[in-house]
């Protein structure tokens, strides 16, 4: 039986759980427990925090596990473990900050600076990428009044809206340093010809569900003239399915549209002499 880790708590619990709902998984747990079995599917859920399931993944304690990149990062374990899936979710970026006045001078200028972070791996990381050296100094959280307190000449941390940093009289230098979403992750270790082909189909469901995510299916009526116009404007994924119709002159089409243009494609098609368009939303698929 296969054994995934799945976040116990946090921003990517809830995500991480409706995904695997949606590819047709049992993941419910009574009472919080930390373990719940899928016997159809032959999937063992162990429910950890984010941070420990990087860690037990690359030490092959367990098989698979839903985390972030920048805890594999954090926790030294990236060489260890296999990314198998980006899931679309738990998206966060991460930031040198130093006071705004100082934020022009770019990312060289925090060359043997103080830098305090809750994330000393990453900063390690974007060291070697950017080929500066910094003081590291690690905090387990408040990192923005670092600078304040005078305990740190810059920060690196996770940036959402910038609020806090503006607050504290901070202000982001250049690119993210990190961006990070979460991940389905395998450890490096070899498994049976059974366990690996279970690994392919959870792959292949959980792609199956984040494509149908951001697509539905657009069916409309077409007459001869505007055919090629509507093929060009709803290529598909490969091609549209074409259809002759009992009315003369007139096709059926089908195909799969990106959901965030649904709107704009069903005027365009409108406005090319389409009729009859529908719109149906995907649970899942396999492309």
């Amino acid at each position: 039986m296969l054994r995934l880790a799945v976040p116990n708590k946090g921003s990517l619990n809830g995500p991480a759980t409706s995904l695997l709902t949606e590819a047709g998984y049992r993941v419910h747990r009574e009472n919080k427990a930390l373990f719940a079995t899928d016997t159809d599917n032959d999937l063992q859920f162990v429910f950890l925090r984010p941070m420990d399931i990087a860690a037990n993944v690359g030490a092959g304690v367990l098989d698979m596990g839903i985390t972030g990149q920048d805890l594999l990062t954090e926790a030294g374990t990236s060489g260890d473990v296999s990314e198998l899936l980006e899931l679309g979710f738990g998206h966060s970026s991460f930031y040198f900050a130093t006071p705004s006045g100082n934020a022009r001078d770019g990312i060289a200028a925090l060359d043997g600076k103080r830098v305090a972070t809750s994330f000393p791996q990453i900063v390690e990381h974007a060291e070697a990428q950017h080929n500066i050296k910094v003081d590291t100094v690690s905090l387990e959280g408040a990192v923005e009044t670092a600078v304040e307190l005078g305990l740190a000449d810059a920060i690196a941390d996770v940036v959402e809206t910038g609020a806090s940093l503006r607050a504290a009289g901070l202000a982001t230098i250049g690119e993210p340093i990190m961006r990070s979403q979460a991940v389905l992750v395998r450890g490096r270790r070899s498994l049976s010809d059974d366990a690996e082909r279970a690994i392919e189909v959870l792959v292949a469901r959980l792609r199956g569900v984040l494509i149908a995510r951001r697509y539905v299916m657009m069916d409309y009526n077409c007459p001869d003239h505007a055919l090629d116009a509507a093929r060009a404007i709803t290529p598909g994924m490969e091609s549209p399915t074409v259809s002759r119709l009992d009315e003369p002159g007139w096709y059926a089409v089908r195909a799969m549209v990106l959901r965030s243009e649904s709107q704009s494609v069903m005027d365009r098609l409108w406005n090319a002499g389409a009729r009859a368009i529908l719109v149906t939303p995907l649970e899942a698929c396999r492309l």
